[in-house]
């Protein structure tokens, strides 16, 4: 954010904008400390929450939004377009967002937008896109075609799982490595017949089609074939919906030994089921998902899961947004960025003696 010392407190003689990490100086902790603190994270001790509050009552610190648009011709805000908050993974993504845009004196402005191509369309073209200095979209519902016609070149970066556009920054992941691992550890522990529940074979390249194919691959190096019966679809990526798709797999002849999750929402909505079924875990059937959420160490048993690196996707996508919002950058060609991932292994595929 753009502040001014005034008022009361403010320290004698400053003139220029007094910024983030002044009040860091100030205070003797980190820029990312008084981040922290402007918003309200819940995981600072309340001394160097005090200590920070009384720096920035002393340096005066002011937001000055008319200032920062006269001076730098920008809004100070950016949009940070999601599905929803309802989901950890992007309630945990847009904390990450925040803490990024701080350092470049930005405040985030969420959208949700229920997958809707409506409303991910809205975003960038409607007259709210006018009113921030870029925008992070997460397209589940609008085409890469769309996206290259209507907004090639603008501020405006990608995240989620999918192809590379021509005209947009991408901030993504390797989904189809990802997936591979997740199906390879399945294979060590023995499992041959491994379901999914929401990852299955789709018409574009989004995250279900990515994940699908690194299944696949996996599969295919150990010498076994995809069942169809095993690929299960859900209308929706959630614990209700996995329950009732869990009941559909017990119920084939020959069930599966593991089921892959499309995340950990559905993981934890399928591990509820088992458990409700007599279904011992992971000795009977193996259960694996992906984004490594907060609930997914404290499911009964805790769940294996693919994690990905959150806050190096939040800052790459807000050092894009920084550089071409920068006077003379709005040709920078368009950068696609994999951020990393790793495989938490607990105790939902691994059986015990």
């Amino acid at each position: 954010m753009d502040i001014t010392a005034a008022g009361t407190g403010a320290v004698p003689g400053r003139s220029r904008r007094v910024r983030q990490s002044d009040v860091a100086a100030h205070a003797g902790v980190s820029a990312k400390t008084v981040s922290n603190v402007l918003h309200d994270h819940p995981y600072v001790s309340a001394s160097t929450r005090a200590k920070v509050e009384a720096s920035l009552v002393a340096l005066g610190y002011r937001v000055n939004l008319s200032a920062r648009a006269l001076a730098s011709d920008r809004t100070g805000f950016i949009a940070l377009a999601i599905p929803g908050l309802d989901n950890p993974y992007y309630s945990e993504l847009a904390g990450h967002v925040m803490d990024a845009a701080a350092q470049h004196d930005w405040i985030v402005l969420i959208e949700q937008t229920r997958s809707s191509a409506e409303l991910e369309t809205a975003v960038v073209r409607g007259g709210g896109a006018q009113l921030v200095d870029g925008v992070i979209l997460q397209p589940d519902s609008t085409s890469q075609a769309e996206l290259t016609d209507r907004f090639a070149h603008h501020n405006l970066v990608l995240i989620g799982e999918g192809g590379a556009t021509a005209s947009s920054d991408h901030v993504t992941t390797d989904a189809v490595a990802a997936a591979r691992e997740v199906v390879e550890h399945l294979l060590a522990q023995g499992r041959t017949r491994i379901a999914t529940l929401g990852i299955q074979p789709q018409d574009r390249a989004n995250a279900s089609e990515l994940r699908y194919r690194g299944f696949c691959q996996a599969l295919d190096a150990a010498g076994l074939s995809v069942r169809s019966d095993y690929l299960t679809p859900l209308a929706r990526s959630r614990r209700p919906e996995a329950a009732a798709a869990v009941d559909g797999l017990l119920a084939l002849p020959e069930p599966p030994d593991a089921i892959l999750c499309f995340n950990d929402l559905v993981g934890s909505g399928a591990l509820a089921r088992l458990r409700e079924r007599g279904i011992n875990v992971p000795n009977d059937i193996a259960v694996a998902g992906f984004d490594d959420n907060e609930e997914s160490r404290f499911t009964a048993p805790p769940l294996t899961s693919v994690s990905w690196d959150l806050e190096a996707l939040a800052q790459r996508c807000v050092e894009r947004l920084f550089a071409r919002s920068r006077s003379g950058d709005a040709h920078l060609p368009p950068v696609r960025t994999v951020i990393g991932h790793r495989l938490v292994v607990r105790e939902s595929t691994v059986a015990t003696s």
